[in-house]
């Protein structure tokens, strides 16, 4: 299999999984479809700004690999934690950066459970960490603070959608903490572009710097509306194009555990 092949095969996977994190917060209960050959080790519970504590994602475990999935927005309270954009301090690592305040509250509050949980798990295999939207800022601050602190310090981070996370000193610490970094945004999502490089409130004069982390893998789709540009389920769906027999393996082997897209005619598949 080629690098090409493999990286596309694993960004539909971790896009189905991020799907999952959705499905666990929407469920009462928290259930959700666990893919063949995997087991869940972990619950990520995390403060929304407004201090409720919800379910954030999961940890999962093959034998060959661990898997920390962080949910999006599924609520008014976490699009209230995107839209305070001011930054504070990463503390997390040694570099003198700054983050989105919000975003790095929510990951604070899940951060000891999560460093606990991942100590029991064998360091030795390999570690992916995703997320979509509001998950991909977590995703990615996540990442950064794993590679620094902890002995799994070549994490994978695959990120859907996501926002712009912290300033230029930032995105330059998380390039050379997580070099296999890689944020799949469509050009045509208005998520991927706040906060903006260069963030004002209103009736103040400090300015706050943004800066997209490495490596860009540009979609180009448009559903619509703002919301399908954004969804996950397009996300899914335009990189099931990519390589649509995999895909249909991967969601006929477990029905449920793919995000929910129009349906696809064979055709329109054919790269």
């Amino acid at each position: 299999m080629s690098s090409n092949q493999a990286f596309e095969e694993r960004a539909i996977f971790l896009a189905a999984v991020c799907g999952q994190t959705y499905v666990q917060f929407n469920n009462i209960d928290g259930a959700f479809t666990v893919p063949m050959g995997y087991s869940v080790s972990h619950i990520i519970h995390a403060k929304s700004l407004g201090q409720i504590r919800e379910r954030f994602g999961f940890i999962l475990e093959s034998p060959e690999e661990i898997i920390i999935a962080f949910r999006g927005s599924s609520s008014t309270v976490n699009w209230i934690s995107n839209a305070n954009a001011m930054q504070k301090k990463f503390k997390y690592i040694k570099e003198d950066c700054l983050a989105h305040r919000g975003f790095t509250d929510i990951y604070s509050s899940a951060r000891s459970g999560l460093l606990s949980a991942l100590s029991r798990l064998p360091s030795g295999k390999r570690l992916y960490i995703t997320g979509h939207s509001l998950g991909g800022a977590l995703a990615t601050l996540c990442a950064a603070d794993i590679a620094a602190n902890t002995e799994y310090n070549t994490p994978h981070l695959y990120t859907y959608g996501s926002p712009r996370t912290g300033d230029p000193a930032f995105a330059q610490a998380c390039s050379k903490h997580v070099p296999n970094s890689y944020r799949i945004a469509n050009l045509f999502d208005a998520a991927a572009y706040v906060p903006p490089s260069i963030f004002k409130l209103p009736n103040r004069d400090k300015r706050y710097y943004y800066s997209h982390v490495q490596t860009f893998c540009p979609l180009s789709f448009q559903k619509g509306s703002v919301s399908l540009n954004h969804a996950l389920g397009s996300y899914f769906r335009e990189l099931s194009k990519l390589r649509p027999e995999f895909a249909r393996r991967l969601c006929s082997a477990a029905p449920g555990f793919c995000p929910v897209t129009e349906v696809i005619p064979p055709q329109s598949l054919q790269v």
